[in-house]
């Protein structure tokens, strides 16, 4: 029986089967359907669900949503909030669902796993998705990696987003920063310098590279306040060294040299990724 590949290999090994067996698989009435308090999606793209619903109304929905039943004939959705959504904007009475018996705990990592393979969080969300994965579930950032298809930095990279001020937060939110723009503002450690930058990537609708160009200044500025006497430009096999560096460990890396001399610097912001930290270079043949 072939695998239903939308749900990824994580979310079916979850479930504990690749496809709904015949007597899952029902019709349900929408208002008989209740949300995940705890679902992970918080802010739902009015357009976009426009457009589900335009498409639901043509085709239907082609993609059964996940549900587990509670009391008194009622079901709570555990994976497909935006399909239920839009089918109620598109006038359906009725849904198709696959029914599982799933324990609570597992049900929440079933709707986070579920929405981040299928990339229905904005950057916010899926960073807060990978840090409850880790806090509440206990797993290493390797393990959720592997449970939604993804590289070990990546999910390194997207919790650091989490270090950003809210306002910064909210500003990618709602669009008006992309990832790349949040990944160069990292870079600042003074949060009053990332406000700052950020809103002058904003009105000046920088590109990434640009918004990086502006943090490279904002750094060399203030490190010329802090220290006068170093003018030297960064090497650029130094910065090379960085730059690779940060990709294969997934974290800040700081290099200072001199004739020859100097120092790598790893930046840690938790325990949990001090010890990933630690894990990784132990790991590594030197």
């Amino acid at each position: 029986m072939a695998q239903r590949k939308a749900l990824g290999r994580g979310l079916s090994a979850l479930l504990g089967t690749t496809e709904a067996e015949p007597e899952q698989l029902l019709e349900i009435d929408v208002d008989r359907i209740l949300p995940n308090a705890q679902q992970p999606r918080r802010s739902f793209d009015e357009d976009s669900l426009n457009e589900l619903a335009d498409s639901i109304r043509v085709h239907g929905v082609i993609q059964p949503i996940l549900v587990q039943v509670l009391p008194d004939n009622f079901y709570q959705l555990i994976a497909g909030e935006r399909r239920w959504r839009a089918a109620q904007r598109a006038g359906l009475v009725r849904v198709p669902a696959v029914v599982r018996e799933i324990a609570s705990d597992s049900a929440l990592e079933i709707a986070l796993i579920e929405n981040l393979q299928r990339q229905d969080l904005n950057p916010m969300e899926e960073a807060q998705a990978y840090e409850k994965l880790i806090a509440e579930f206990g797993l290493t950032q390797e393990e959720v990696a592997r449970r939604v298809g993804k590289s070990r930095a990546t999910i390194a990279n997207m919790l650091r987003l989490l270090r950003l001020p809210l306002e910064v937060q909210q500003w990618i939110t709602e669009n008006k920063l992309s990832t790349g723009h949040a990944k160069a503002l990292l870079a600042l450690s003074d949060l009053g310098a990332i406000v700052e930058s950020a809103r002058k990537i904003i009105q000046g609708n920088y590109s990434v590279r640009q918004a990086e160009m502006l943090v490279s200044r904002q750094g060399k500025d203030r490190g010329a306040k802090d220290r006068p006497s170093i003018p030297e430009a960064i090497d650029p096999n130094v910065e090379a060294a960085i730059h690779a560096l940060e990709q294969a460990l997934g974290t800040k890396v700081t290099i200072q040299e001199s004739a020859g001399k100097g120092k790598i610097e790893l930046h840690f912001f938790s325990f949990e990724e001090m010890n990933r930290l630690y894990d990784a270079l132990m790991r590594t043949k030197f």
